[in-house]
């Protein structure tokens, strides 16, 4: 009996065996696959993040662009309208945060839309991390969309013309100018904004313009 239970055991062993290397392959494999994940999200994240600093970039560009011309409302129409900046900038910082999140530019790389960038990005680790034969050279790539969405409108208010002066007045003497009146008829986000010619201020980037993400259907 004894000699028959050794040899059971004898047996066994080698199916043992087996199902514990079948176990460690498995249990390699998940691992694997979960890294080759990890890098495709990463380099997602990295494009999400690329495409909102180059929109970001913009805003802060339009703001201060408007800045320079702000008591001039005529040369307001691109700002407004969200167009006047330049797309070089950027798509600098959009190379700029892809590094930070382990990636860069690639492929179509920083291109300006309507309102808006489209970037591609490529992983610096491979998908496989050298854990899987045959992806040691693969990376992951990744694209991603962000629009600047204007929030203010600028409708110029009505000027009457002033009519003759009437019979006995004095008119203004035309060595002194007259006191700049403020400017009005821009409204951000519903919300009235008045220039102060003396202290003139514009509301935060945020409050001019809205960056978000865009799908591929915008």
């Amino acid at each position: 009996m004894r000699r028959g239970f050794r040899g059971d055991s004898g047996q066994a062993f080698p199916v043992y065996i087996a199902v514990v290397a079948g176990l460690l392959f498995l249990a390699f494999a998940y691992f694997a696959v979960g890294q080759a994940v990890v890098t495709r999200n990463g380099a997602q994240t990295a494009a999400d993040a690329a495409a909102l600093a180059a929109a970001q970039d913009a805003r802060r560009q339009l703001r201060e662009g408007w800045l320079d011309v702000i008591l001039d409302p005529a040369q307001w129409g691109k700002f407004v309208d969200g167009e006047g900046y330049f797309t070089s900038s950027a798509c600098q910082q959009a190379a700029v945060f892809a590094a930070r999140n382990a990636a860069k530019l690639t492929g179509d790389a920083c291109e300006p839309l309507f309102q808006g960038f489209s970037v591609t990005v490529t992983s610096t680790g491979t998908v496989g991390r050298s854990l899987i034969p045959g992806t040691e050279s693969q990376h992951a790539t990744a694209s991603a969309k962000a629009v600047i969405e204007p929030k203010c409108r600028y409708i110029p208010p009505d000027i009457s013309v002033p009519g003759e002066p009437e019979s006995g007045s004095n008119p203004t003497d035309p060595a002194e100018e007259p006191e700049p009146e403020p400017i009005t008829g821009l409204s951000c986000g519903g919300d009235p904004w008045t220039i102060d010619p003396d202290d003139p201020k514009l509301p935060s980037a945020a409050d001019l313009f809205t960056v978000r993400l865009a799908g591929d259907d915008e």
